[in-house]
């Protein structure tokens, strides 16, 4: 099993489009990230990143997110919330 610690730049989503879709594109922007870092066949982010992504609503995201990503032996990737 493997097992990394990123810090997620999100700064993206405030400056491209409109800023009512900051937080789906955030979400996106965080898969992108993980898919380009691991190389996973498949991506599970845990329900406890997205409401942090969403806890201030869809106009204000995080602009950085420190994550935890571990991948398995069949290439599945699991994306949580770094401690600390």
């Amino acid at each position: 099993m493997d097992e990394r610690i990123y810090t997620v730049p999100l700064r993206k989503a405030y400056w491209t489009g409109s800023r009512l879709k900051r937080a789906n594109r955030s979400v996106r922007i965080l898969k992108e990230f993980v898919e380009r870092h691991m190389k996973p066949e498949e991506l599970l982010i845990q329900p406890e990143v997205n409401e942090q992504i969403w806890a201030r609503g869809i106009q204000k995201p995080p602009r950085r997110l420190r994550i935890r990503a571990t991948k398995n032996s069949e290439n599945l990737v699991r994306v949580y919330l770094a401690e600390g």
